[in-house]
């Protein structure tokens, strides 16, 4: 078998867990395996979950065990699923791979029909390992449109911004109180914000009769940062989102 094994980008991460329905459908999400390595750190106990079951095939199937016998035995891929031991070690080598504040460390496999998006999470009393299973050209289709953003805009159509697949905006209600929600990209016209679908503009008219408005919390700008006020002789620090 053909495989090809890195670390996730930043995007790729995005797919180390569950979707919805909308999301699963455009990526062609398969199901997902999940397993942990028991009270000693040398078991392995997988359970699979099937999302549609016109692509889980008996084809794919028999690829996904190639997959797995891969994953462990084969040093070219680390041989981290041997044990707890042997995970750790290898997301400590690949710190690159690291997110969720170092708490989970995520890897992309592909084959030339599969993609398999894969979360480790070496630590005991923690189910160790996920991997979700993505017909490759359709995930990778679905990926390549959300690099162009999600648009906000005004009920006119005029926008007023744009965030990246998987960043927050933050909700400031007419009465003051503010809600951070992640927004998923579904296609040019349609956003998920929470766990909410919405059409681009029915979200902009409805945040207009609320009385709400929105602000981007992009990722790709710093929690804090701090500048100086010369005049003043005081350094001040600024925090994303206010």
């Amino acid at each position: 078998m053909e495989l090809t094994f890195q670390a996730a980008t930043p995007a790729e991460r995005l797919y180390t867990a569950r979707q919805s329905m909308q999301i699963e459908g455009q990526t062609g999400s398969i199901g997902h395996l999940r397993a942990d390595m028991g009270g000693d750190g040398k078991g392995f106990f997988p359970k699979w979950n099937s999302h549609r079951e016109n692509l889980d095939t008996e084809e794919f199937q028999q690829e996904l065990e190639g997959v797995m016998e891969a994953l462990v035995g084969d040093e070219q891929y680390g041989g981290f699923l041997k044990s707890r031991d042997a995970m750790r070690d290898f997301c400590q080598e690949h710190p690159e791979s690291g997110f969720n504040d170092g708490f989970a460390f995520g890897f992309r496999a592909d084959t030339a029909q599969y993609a398999y998006l894969i979360r480790l999470q070496p630590y005991k009393g923690e189910e160790n390992l996920f991997i979700y299973c993505y017909r490759r050209d359709w995930l990778d289709s679905h990926m390549k449109q959300a690099e162009k953003g999600i648009r906000f805009i005004t009920p006119h159509y005029e926008e007023k911004f744009r965030v990246a697949d998987g960043d927050k905006v933050r909700i400031r209600r007419f009465d003051g109180r503010d809600f951070e929600r992640v927004c998923r990209y579904i296609d040019d016209c349609h956003v998920e914000i929470g766990n909410e679908l919405y059409h681009i503009c029915q979200f902009a008219e409805i945040m207009e009769r609320n009385g709400n408005s929105v602000i981007p919390l992009r990722n790709s700008l710093p929690a804090v940062c701090y500048g100086k006020v010369p005049e003043k002789r005081a350094i001040v620090m600024f925090e994303r989102g206010f």
